[in-house]
């Protein structure tokens, strides 16, 4: 199934009266794992209900404004606390958005090579505000480190941002923010060019399964240290945002709109008793990142293999 891209904000949030071709509207952003759940849940609506299902592109504050309009239904793979901001004001405050209690278990760390350790002595994620450790991840020359921090438009990459501010690895560091592919491609020719590498790592993620990975040393989680703000609450979120320790841990959710319990309540029902884990979506990932299946394919495969699982949505 293409993606529709989402063309024009007008259309898309013309409020919770506009009519919609599709009975559910899924969003979909940017990484492997949303785009194989967003799939899946497609596929397993239609089959199972019968319902037209649709998925179109957006960036989570999109999908998120776009489920309170009425103009989708449907977020597939949340991570909080990430998205901890949208969550506050579209179920907290607004009460438009709801979410399936069920998570799949995460975590976020920055990442290095076991020969890149093995040849720099890194262990801490602080040792990169060391001038001496950053300057061996310099790969331009500039007399910067380079760290990839993620991609553009992820939560995780501006939180990223503030705790290399508040560690203080910003000043030694170039922070980078690309594509995930051509992240790992950069890593993929870190290994075998036996150069150094150091960069944002997650899982659920095929990336543990290809690489021989060390996360970096950090305090631990501690709320005290944690103020994060996002581009969406505060235009000077950066500066009034301070994160000093590892993350807090990490739960991966599917949301919804409230409005479905009315329009198609079948659905709603199904969306809140969804339940994937770990396992399943390194799955996921690793078969549409690593082994290149069509996601659209992948999920009527996938289906078909865990019918008992699904059939237990609708149960």
């Amino acid at each position: 199934m293409k993606l529709k891209t989402l063309v024009a904000a007008t259309a898309l949030f013309g409020g919770a009266g506009a009519a919609v071709a599709d009975d559910v509207i899924i969003g979909v952003p940017n990484w492997a794992s949303v785009r194989g759940t967003a799939h899946i849940l497609k596929v397993a609506l239609e089959d199972n209900l019968g319902l037209s299902v649709e998925l179109q592109n957006g960036s989570n504050p999109v999908i998120f404004e776009a489920m309170d309009s009425g103009a989708m239904h449907v977020h597939p793979e949340v991570w909080l606390p990430n998205q901890q901001n949208l969550h506050d004001t579209f179920v907290t405050e607004k009460g438009t958005v709801t979410f399936n209690p069920n998570a799949v278990l995460a975590d976020q760390h920055i990442c290095v090579t076991r020969a890149t350790q093995e040849r720099t002595g890194i262990s801490l994620l602080s040792d990169l505000t060391d001038p001496a450790f950053a300057s061996q991840f310099d790969s331009d020359g500039d007399g910067m480190g380079e760290v990839w921090i993620g991609a553009a438009g992820w939560a995780s990459t501006n939180v990223e941002k503030i705790r290399a501010k508040t560690i203080g690895y910003a000043e030694t560091m170039n922070l980078v923010e690309m594509d995930e592919t051509l992240a790992l491609a950069q890593v993929d020719n870190a290994i075998a060019q036996n150069e150094n590498i150091v960069f944002y790592c997650y899982t659920p993620h095929h990336m543990f399964s290809l690489y021989d990975l060390i996360k970096l040393e950090e305090p631990p989680f501690d709320a005290a240290e944690w103020d994060v703000k996002q581009p969406t609450d505060d235009p000077n979120w950066l500066e009034n945002s301070m994160a000093g320790t590892a993350w807090d841990s990490t739960k991966l959710h599917v949301f919804y709109s409230m409005a479905l319990e009315e329009q198609h309540p079948a659905a709603a029902a199904m969306l809140a008793n969804v339940e994937l884990n770990t396992e399943h979506v390194n799955g996921i990932v690793y078969a549409l990142s690593v082994e290149g299946m069509d996601p659209g394919e992948f999920a009527r495969e996938w289906v078909a293999e865990n019918s008992d699982l699904v059939d237990s949505w609708f149960n």
